[in-house]
């Protein structure tokens, strides 16, 4: 019985891996989560998992009224008590789908206090990627990535020797505007942004797929997961999003791994590795419903932002924190229609130019160089519009 801390319980990949859970509830218990201000859906998760022993929520006033309401739990709040979830004692996996810069400290911490992670959280490499390594070596701790790309790239280099491994490609499916040019991109709207083709996901993501910007992130999080140079790292087009990524080898033979857009396999792998567990409530993937598959190059003139990604992992430092912090606020202005859908490129490429290097940045380092990018989008934003 492997027992497991969750955090970020109410968004898309906790509720999955909820799911998963109580599909396996011979294998797995969940006896901590973490949720946001959902307070509704956290209830019901509440009442769901009968091992829980503590909950944590973002706000203190619902952590009172969850104490008076739950007085069997241990209830924490706010950034404190994500790193108690992280820690919590009797817990052997802590499973990470916060979104955003705030999920690196709870990785950090829960490896320090002798957590093995499965992140989905992958700004934790972006921004901390060194910091990440240095713990998982000082602790003796494994790393199990969420994301498809990475679970599809973990599963192929199961059985196979990593000094072997000529390149990883990272398959994109393009995003909401694939098939438009940059010209046509100028008066997008929100709603268009949010209509991804393939999967169903929270507004940021979708968002930083259009921009490839998610792609970008990816690269990096593949650097750092499988300690690889960026010149063996690609991204090619894939639009039906069945190949989830593919590993080239020294002879040119290419493992892919292929299967359904259901977050539920890479989130059951990283739980049960190195076991295969049957998969319940899921759609098996059907290959006559995808006759032909298609692979095209990607342009970084397109797609500037993966340019700037690749450019930012070779350099390192503090500027990972500052790539994530002005993507997040610009996004986040985007998508109440404060700026238009290219000022997001603008606004990005812009922080990284401008921002102070800081060649070996510590975790307050990081946090200053976080609130910077914001700071400095939010400074520059109306200029940028204009």
């Amino acid at each position: 019985m492997k027992r497991i801390a969750l955090a970020g319980s109410t968004g898309s990949i906790g509720t999955q891996c909820i799911d998963v859970i109580l599909h396996h509830s011979e294998d797995f218990e969940i006896i901590a989560i973490g949720a946001g201000h959902n307070l509704s859906k956290l209830r019901q998760q509440i009442d769901m998992l009968p091992s829980l022993q503590m909950i944590c929520v973002a706000e203190e006033k619902d952590a009172l009224l969850l104490s008076k309401d739950y007085p069997h739990l241990h209830v924490e709040w706010g950034d404190q008590g994500l790193l108690a979830l992280a820690a919590w004692p009797k817990a052997e996996l802590f499973v990470n789908a916060l979104v955003g810069f705030r999920g690196l400290h709870p990785t950090l911490y829960a490896i320090e206090h002798g957590k093995d992670v499965a992140l989905a959280n992958k700004e934790s490499l972006v921004t901390g990627g060194e910091l990440v390594k240095e713990a998982l070596k000082a602790n003796h701790r494994h790393l199990y990535p969420i994301d498809s790309e990475h679970s599809a790239i973990f599963q192929c280099l199961q059985g196979n020797d990593p000094k072997e491994v000529r390149r990883l490609i990272i398959t994109a499916s393009g995003g909401s505007f694939r098939d438009k040019s940059r010209e046509e991109l100028v008066d997008v709207t929100v709603e268009e942004a949010l209509a991804h083709p393939n999967w169903k996901m929270g507004g940021r993501i979708t968002i930083d797929s259009a921009t490839m910007m998610n792609k970008g992130f990816e690269v990096i999080e593949a650097h750092y997961l499988f300690d690889l140079p960026f010149d063996q790292i690609d991204v090619i087009l894939h639009r039906e999003s069945v190949i989830h990524s593919m590993v080239e080898y020294q002879d040119h033979a290419i493992l892919a791994q292929l299967g359904s857009a259901d977050m539920r396999l890479p989130i059951q792998y990283a739980l049960s590795y190195p076991r295969r567990l049957v998969m319940h409530n899921a759609e098996p993937f059907h290959f006559f419903k995808y006759p032909a598959l298609h692979f095209e190059e990607l342009s970084f003139v397109r797609y500037p932002l993966l340019e700037v990604a690749y450019n930012v992992g070779r350099k390192k430092g503090n500027l990972g924190a500052i790539l994530n912090g002005a993507d997040e606020c610009a996004v986040e202005l985007f998508l109440h229609n404060k700026i238009r859908f290219l000022d997001i490129e603008q606004l990005v490429i812009d922080a990284v130019r401008s921002a102070p290097f800081i060649e070996h940045p510590t975790l307050e380092d990081l946090k200053k160089s976080d609130q910077w990018a914001r700071d400095f989008v939010m400074e520059k934003q109306e200029g940028v519009h204009g």
